[in-house]
């Protein structure tokens, strides 16, 4: 192995939101490290969904990008399909 390219690991204590603490060695440059996360209430393990707000989200995509419709669609295609045909003769 080529010298001083590997990263120093350090003893690092884990604490996770149900209170179990372990330690591990990380290239973290702290000494402990707080998780709000663990199998006791992250939904995959749960089985509880958490419902995010997919309203605003498709507002957003909506206001950046604008709304097109079926119709508005189509007739992009169809003008696209109409230039392509024209520059092919």
């Amino acid at each position: 192995m080529k010298k001083d390219i590997h990263p120093n690991y350090h003893p690092l204590q884990v604490s996770l939101a149900d209170g179990t603490t372990f330690t591990t060695r990380s290239t973290m440059k702290v000494e402990s490290y707080s998780s709000e996360v663990d199998s006791t209430n992250h939904p995959f393990y749960t089985g509880k969904r958490q419902f995010v707000d997919t309203a605003g989200r498709v507002e957003k995509y909506k206001r950046r990008y604008g709304s097109k419709t079926a119709e508005d669609a189509e007739a992009t295609e169809a003008t696209e399909a109409a230039e392509a045909a024209e520059a092919a003769k």
